[in-house]
């Protein structure tokens, strides 16, 4: 009897007895990755949605157009075509590394990228810094709003606004400086003049907008880490120094690598328009020495090699800062 009471017992518990009255159900299928990956997609459709047109931008504008890489290992012929044009290997690297014209290339934009890295970025966690102590909400949106404009000039506002600021004899500031000095230069085809006027249209255009990603990281600080501070006797300098900038490492590293990688990529249409035959010897860099050699005079396989070894240093170096931030136990950018 004991023995029959524990058999229904143990049929109740698992559902498999006929007492139960309830048929057993079917195991569920464990789901699979990629219908884990169906679930997420359908839940988050609108952010998907959302990063579409970034994707696209990218893959029409940044990786499509990598197909013409091959080029730079060939002599390109137009009527010939990507695919008919014959290999030729590394001769057009080797011809630019022999050219006389590299080393100065490489002075001008090194030159060029480490003034804007040690002047522009700095002054833009500056910028930042004295924008996130601004009580005032009002003023501190003005503010804002007076510095982000700039970068939605373009590049030849920008030029022809310099133009008539230091135009010779006429220009406001070119006035200025000349009386202060007691000279009369003409700064805007003065080599030596060259390379500080454009860290200055550097920092006047884009040092507002750079502080975004400051600002937000900034919000993420820990206030409470502030009072404590006060209580202790911490001046507001001391507060930025040991809080504010620890608080905002990370997004500084980030920012630096990424700017270290791009150092090599002066712009273009910068340094294009404030070129002229006076500053051309401290005005040539790589990316309007691509414009001058690959278009006008129609070496396309000569100004990719050129494009594809300025891409490979600025790889190299994003890399090579990240392993040295990991060396120094400071969070990279991967």
């Amino acid at each position: 009897m004991s023995q029959l009471t524990d058999a229904l017992a143990s049929d109740i518990a698992t559902g498999d007895g006929a007492a139960s009255g309830k048929a057993k159900k079917p195991a569920k299928a464990p789901k699979t990755k990629r219908g884990k990956l169906s679930v997420h997609i359908a839940h988050y459709k609108w952010l998907y949605v959302l990063l579409l047109p970034g994707v696209i931008y990218f893959a029409v504008f940044r990786y499509a157009p990598m197909y013409g890489v091959s080029i730079a290992f060939k002599e390109y012929v137009p009527f010939l075509g990507v695919n008919g044009s014959p290999w030729v290997g590394f001769q057009h690297f080797q011809d630019f590394f022999s050219n006389p014209d590299f080393p100065r290339l490489l002075g001008n934009t090194l030159i060029l990228a480490a003034l804007n890295l040690l002047v522009a970025f700095p002054l833009t966690i500056i910028l930042a810094l004295l924008l996130n102590e601004v009580r005032l909400s009002i003023l501190k949106r003005t503010v804002q709003t007076l510095v982000y404009i700039p970068h939605f000039l373009s590049w030849t506002i920008v030029a022809s606004l310099s133009f008539l600021l230091f135009a010779l004899d006429i220009g406001p500031l070119f006035q200025f400086i000349n009386g202060v000095l007691g000279t009369d230069i003409d700064i805007l085809s003065d080599p030596n003049w060259f390379r500080p006027l454009i860290v200055l249209q550097e920092i006047w255009k884009n040092t507002g907008w750079g502080t975004i990603i400051f600002l937000a990281a900034l919000s993420t600080v820990d206030q409470d880490q502030y009072e404590a501070a006060i209580i202790d006797g911490a001046g507001r300098f001391r507060r930025v120094w040991h809080i504010t900038l620890p608080g905002i490492r990370s997004t500084i590293i980030v920012m630096l690598i990424l700017a270290i990688g791009q150092m090599l990529n002066t712009g273009f249409e910068q340094i294009y328009l404030m070129t002229n035959a006076l500053n051309r010897s401290v005005a040539d860099v790589f990316d309007t020495y691509v414009y001058f050699v690959g278009i006008t005079q129609g070496a396309y396989s000569y100004s990719t090699a050129v494009g594809l070894f300025k891409s490979v240093v600025g790889i190299v170096l994003i890399f090579g800062t990240n392993w040295l931030a990991k060396r120094f136990n400071q969070s990279g950018l991967f």
